[in-house]
């Protein structure tokens, strides 16, 4: 699983591991739940519209929902070298000045970044030990769809995130991840003005889709 836990997340998401999702990107295309979000954003619109993607590594979503017609995109993201493997792959695609990188947390960043139409955050929450702050920030900036992939709440997903978590303590690694309660996110996002518009499981993770309210 690619999650993390602050401060770990700029050593975790390092140069050497930017270089190598942006070569599978460039391979195979986003990966097979990244693939499912970007689907269900594409059935319910995006021409035309701005995109908020936050941890979005080497830019899979927005720039494939560039391609489809959305207008303009910000790329939130805690490591530089990631966001300097999207950079170079915008440039490649040329949509570089339709995107617009701040590096950070966005948690910390959120007062300076501006609304958008459709906000993404593709296996972020679980780098949170806390889902509340982000999800509420984020989810308060989003004007129309509010799209997600997150670790599956069951035991399975529990132990393996534990295990990892055991194994990483023991090699001196930082970097922790985490499983939240679904119900829990589903309601905080519901009490913000949301409603669910899909909802799609794989074995492990969770992907989905809110619209908001009116």
């Amino acid at each position: 699983m690619s999650c993390c836990d602050a401060p770990a997340w700029v050593c975790q998401f390092d140069r050497k591991r930017a270089a190598g999702d942006l070569r599978d990107y460039r391979e195979d295309g986003p990966a097979a739940t990244t693939r499912a979000l970007i689907d269900a954003l594409l059935r319910a619109g995006v021409e035309q519209r701005t995109v908020l993607d936050i941890g979005g590594g080497v830019g899979a979503i927005q720039l494939e929902l560039l391609k489809a017609g959305a207008r303009a995109a910000t790329s939130v993201d805690v490591s530089a070298a990631y966001l300097a493997a999207a950079g170079e792959e915008a440039a490649r695609q040329g949509v570089s000045e339709r995107i617009t990188f701040q590096v950070g947390d966005f948690v910390d960043l959120a007062p300076r970044i501006p609304a958008a139409d459709i906000v993404t955050l593709d296996r972020v929450v679980c780098c949170y030990a806390r889902m509340e702050p982000l999800v509420k920030a984020s989810a308060e900036r989003c004007q129309r769809l509010y799209g997600l992939v997150y670790p599956r709440d069951q035991w399975l997903t529990r132990t393996v995130v534990h295990t990892q978590n055991f194994f990483r303590g023991l090699w001196r690694n930082p970097f922790r991840s985490f499983v939240h309660s679904v119900a829990a996110m589903d309601a905080l996002i519901r009490s913000l003005g949301f409603t669910l518009r899909h909802k799609v499981r794989t074995f492990v993770w969770e992907v989905v889709v809110y619209q908001r309210r009116g």
